[in-house]
């Protein structure tokens, strides 16, 4: 069950954080709490798996450099490679698709040498080669979603 403020922060903060030196305090005085209640729903909902962080989203390639990547993963070990590829602050997200090509992730880092190294230490940690997919076009979607959890 989720209480009342874990609701409002999950619906009403995907898009809107405040862009402040103080978000947590604004946060807590526009729902009308305290910052400490404010931060102990953030972590609650971090340790229940129900947000994995809390951070912009930036074009690509507008800070650093950043790459899709795809690997080609035997299902019997696909758990334990996505599980070391997440483990890196470079990756963004990562996801299995129904393909030969079964892991994806996104991969950020402050250069092009440092993105290469990353990748470079995947395939060793790893043992299977990653597939890197330069952008050719730049889409935007929205993944903000009204979470239908006032009821």
């Amino acid at each position: 069950m989720l209480a009342p403020l874990h609701k409002r922060l999950l619906n009403d903060y995907q898009q809107d954080f405040p862009l402040s030196p103080t978000p947590y305090r604004d946060i807590a005085d526009q729902l009308g709490v305290s910052e400490d209640e404010v931060l102990n729903a953030f972590q609650t909902l971090s340790e229940q798996q129900m947000i994995s962080r809390i951070g912009p989203v930036i074009a690509p390639n507008s800070i650093g450099n950043s790459a899709l990547v795809a690997m080609a993963v035997p299902e019997f070990d696909l758990a334990r490679v996505a599980e070391l590829v997440s483990a890196y602050p470079e990756v963004n997200h990562n996801y299995e698709r129904e393909n030969r090509f079964n892991l994806w992730f996104v991969l950020i880092a402050d250069s092009e040498t440092h993105l290469k190294a990353v990748i470079a230490d995947i395939e060793t940690q790893t043992g299977y080669p990653a597939m890197l997919l330069p952008m050719l076009a730049d889409y935007f979607i929205n993944l903000g979603f009204e979470l239908n959890l006032h009821d």
